[in-house]
This record gives structure tokens, sequence and C-alpha cells, in this order.
């Protein structure tokens, strides 16, 4: 498992994430909080509480954004990656049924909030992970193995 790759774009997301959450609503809550405990009793003070919990949740978060901005690896593309599938591929398959996904593989801190994304250490990339266009993928699943047909390979986002 590679839980430290992340494309380029992935990596701006969370410098963009970082400096909102430094920049913009820490001032924003903190100024709240500061109103609120100039209104005197905080132990029954209902903004002054809320407003310190959602303190320390932006605090935290941008402990974590920052420690983990340090610590991944921006993955380029690289022309050599042409015809198979690798990180930051867009992949479209295709299984027995006629179903079809299309979907980009990325790294974990990316996935969250897209549908078409899918994680470096999910089953389905794993199985695609080297492939090429026209072939298989046996997938694992909790129901038994799936079987995939790649159809194209991209790392240019076509649907946009």
């Amino acid at each position: 498992m590679r839980t430290d790759l992340i494309t380029r774009e992935g990596l701006a997301a969370l410098q963009q994430e970082l400096s909102y959450l430094w920049r913009e609503k820490r001032p924003d809550i903190t100024a709240k909080v500061a109103w609120a405990a100039s209104l005197g009793d905080r132990s029954e003070n209902a903004d002054y509480k809320e407003n310190k919990r959602v303190l320390r949740q932006i605090d935290s978060r941008v402990r974590f954004l920052r420690k983990r901005i340090e610590a991944v690896k921006v993955v380029e593309y690289s022309p050599q990656q042409d015809g198979r599938v690798f990180f930051g591929a867009w992949v479209e398959i295709e299984n027995e049924q006629g179903e079809q996904l299309k979907f980009r593989i990325v790294g974990p801190d990316e996935i969250y909030g897209r549908k078409d994304y899918i994680s470096i250490d999910s089953p389905m990339a794993r199985a695609l992970l080297k492939k090429a266009v026209d072939d298989e993928a046996l997938v694992p699943t909790p129901t038994g193995p799936k079987l995939w047909f790649i159809n194209s390979i991209s790392y240019v986002n076509t649907t946009v």
C-alpha cells in the first residue's frame, strides 16, 4: 500500500483547503469565540462552546494537512505510461453484462467527495495496474471475482 502518493491536482486541493482554513475560516471562528467570550459567563454560553468546538476541529485539520502535505509524493505523468494503467490514469472498463465504469486512479487523499475517483489501494485499481486496452482484469469482490475488460486508458479527462 502506497498511501503517500498524490496527483498534482490532489496536492493543489490539499493546499487550497489548508489556505482556506488558515486564512479565512479560522480567523472568522476566532472572532466569534472572542465575541462570545466577551459576553461573560462561558459555562452557559452555547455560542462560545460551539465555536470553541469548531475551532478545535479546524486546528486539528490544519495540523493534519500540514503534516500530510509534507509527507505526500506527487506522481507526475510520464509518456512511458501511455497505453497502460498506472497512477493518475482515467480508465474506462466494462463487464460481461455491459455495465461500464469510468474513473481515475488516485491517492487515498483525493477520493473523498468524488464518485469518479478510486484509490490506488483499492482491489479494482490493483487488478487494473499495468494492464492495456482490451486486457481483462479479474477483480476480487466480497461475492467472488468479477471480470472487467479495459476499453480505454487516458491520462487526460476527456469528459470535462
